[in-house]
């Protein structure tokens, strides 16, 4: 198995098309469009860091699971 040069991931990728995100902050409840929300971005990371370790190490499971196409 080759080594990959970046190291393993905590998280996914950024997405890279625009975001679907709702028009009103989830934590502190008022517009986004109205200030910054680095505050509401530190809660939320706090927060989502469980969620997302979850998420990753199903993903990696998946990943170990999936049989190869061409195995010689």
């Amino acid at each position: 198995m080759p080594e990959h040069a970046s190291p393993e991931r905590e998280r996914p990728t950024m997405a890279s098309h625009r975001l679907d995100l709702p028009s009103r902050c989830d934590i502190c409840g008022n517009a986004r469009s109205t200030r910054k929300h680095q505050v509401c971005s530190r809660i939320r990371q706090q927060t989502k860091t469980a969620e997302w370790a979850a998420f990753m190490t199903e993903r990696e499971a998946a990943k170990q699971n999936k049989p190869r196409r061409y195995a010689h």
